[in-house]
């Protein structure tokens, strides 16, 4: 199991960045994929996520209205497409995966199973 995030960057206040995870490995599509980020010196905080059977998506009330997580199963890739972007969006971002839905809708921080993870990448949000 593998995932590799990609798409970071240096944005303005107001913004938009679309974040891209690359998948493979996955025999079972019945699991969670979760956004997280993590800003200096804070805890990692969970930001969406998706469940692999029915595409049910879930938010942190953080971003809910400002960030949607979907994706592309032709392309194996989950996006995070992040809207009105803040400083406080500034954090390096990571995907991971769980086995089992229960990860969205039965833990609000996500953090539930998810056992894979791929190296973040780094979303500044400054003018």
């Amino acid at each position: 199991v593998q995932l590799q995030a990609s798409g970071g960057g240096l944005v303005q206040p107001g913004g938009s960045l679309r974040l891209s995870c690359a998948t493979s490995g996955f025999t079972l599509p019945d699991g969670a994929i979760g956004w997280f980020r993590q800003a200096p010196g804070k805890d990692r905080e969970g930001v969406a996520c998706l469940t692999e059977a029915d595409d049910r998506t879930y938010y942190a009330d953080s971003v809910k209205g400002r960030f949607t997580i979907s994706r592309d199963d032709a392309k194996s890739t989950v996006y995070l497409e992040m809207n009105v972007l803040s400083p406080e969006d500034t954090a390096r971002y990571y995907c991971a995966r769980s086995g089992e839905s229960y990860s969205c809708y039965g833990d609000p921080t996500f953090l539930y199973g998810m056992d894979y993870w791929g190296k973040g990448t780094l979303v500044t949000v400054s003018s």
